[in-house]
């Protein structure tokens, strides 16, 4: 596919908020985005905490749960504020270019942005390491993995 062609697939994408891909865009774990945990809680609570089926929202074509109200109402008045980068995804796997998936635990609000990570060591001996650069590679890699999503449309 040639270079126009692919950013127009990727400006169809982007401009479609539910987009037959968006799921798949998210990490999504039984049926919820991030694992079910309260992506407004790591932000304001500073610990990673599951969320609740009382309490949902849906954002981008995924649905999100949460653990109060409150922050089900926080994430709905700006759900780009709280949503985790890279879909939820792994920062340091998005930084290498692939889909990999999280564990909740292993997280870092960075300039007011959540960063998910896969484990322990990928948290400490990769993200943390170097965090302006995973995030930078991670940025980059994106837009590819997010074109070739859209490839497949």
């Amino acid at each position: 596919m040639t270079l126009t062609l692919r950013i127009a697939a990727l400006s169809v994408a982007l401009a479609l908020p539910f987009a037959a891909h968006a799921a798949d865009e998210h990490f999504i774990v039984d049926g919820a985005a991030i694992a079910g945990y309260d992506a407004v809680a790591y932000h304001t609570a500073g610990k990673p905490t599951k969320g609740d089926a009382k309490y949902t929202a849906t954002y981008q074509g995924a649905k999100w749960k949460f653990s109060s109200a409150e922050n089900r109402d926080k994430f709905a008045a700006e759900p780009a504020k709280f949503a985790p980068a890279y879909g939820g995804w792994c920062a340091v796997g998005a930084a290498m270019g692939k889909k990999i998936n999280i564990d909740p635990a292993f997280f870092a609000v960075v300039d007011g942005q959540l960063y998910l990570n896969s484990s322990k060591g990928a948290h400490e001996n990769v993200f943390l390491t170097d965090v302006p650069g995973t995030i930078t590679k991670g940025e980059q890699s994106w837009k590819t993995i997010f074109a070739t999503e859209a490839d497949k449309l």
